[in-house]
């Protein structure tokens, strides 16, 4: 992203509603989660919440930061993850992204963004063990008039956000 967005500050006092208008303003380039089949639509549209909620933007660091945010602190846990992954749009996703910008040029900027990556994802690791109240996922609409800084503070996610 090459603006700078109230979302990813990390007391952002906006809505989830009014960060999910701006993710989606700064990024034209994204699938519109209501242009897919409606069971891909619900996940698309959750991942797209969690950049916002977790103040994260579209490049591959935060695209490989996400996941494991995902998976340590809200309700999709590495096993709903692959219950997810099963689903025929996702492997369409990742189908297209590869015919689009090539297979080679994946694991290269994967490849780039991991040596900084993987200590931030350790410590990410050991500061999310034993959570007891985890960030709705697929649920998330409740969250959607309440500010990014009550959600962040409530589910303890600031210190996930730089």
């Amino acid at each position: 992203m090459s603006q700078q967005s109230r979302y990813t500050n990390k007391n952002s006092t906006q809505t989830l509603r009014e960060g999910l208008v701006e993710y989606y303003a700064l990024n034209p380039h994204l699938t519109p989660p209501n242009s897919q089949p409606p069971e891909f639509a619900k996940i698309l549209h959750a991942h797209d919440v969690g950049h916002v909620i977790y103040g994260c933007d579209t490049g591959m660091y935060d695209e490989l930061k996400i996941l494991p945010l995902f998976w340590w602190t809200s309700e999709c846990t590495f096993q709903k993850f692959r219950e997810m992954r099963n689903t025929p749009a996702v492997d369409v996703m990742y189908e297209d992204m590869i015919r689009e910008k090539g297979i080679l040029w994946l694991y290269g900027a994967i490849l780039r963004v991991l040596p900084p990556l993987i200590p931030e994802l350790v410590s990410i690791f050991f500061k999310t063990r034993d959570r007891h109240k985890r960030l709705p996922f697929l649920e998330f609409h409740s969250l959607l008039d309440r500010s990014l800084l009550d959600i962040r503070q409530e589910f303890d996610l600031l210190k996930f956000i730089k």
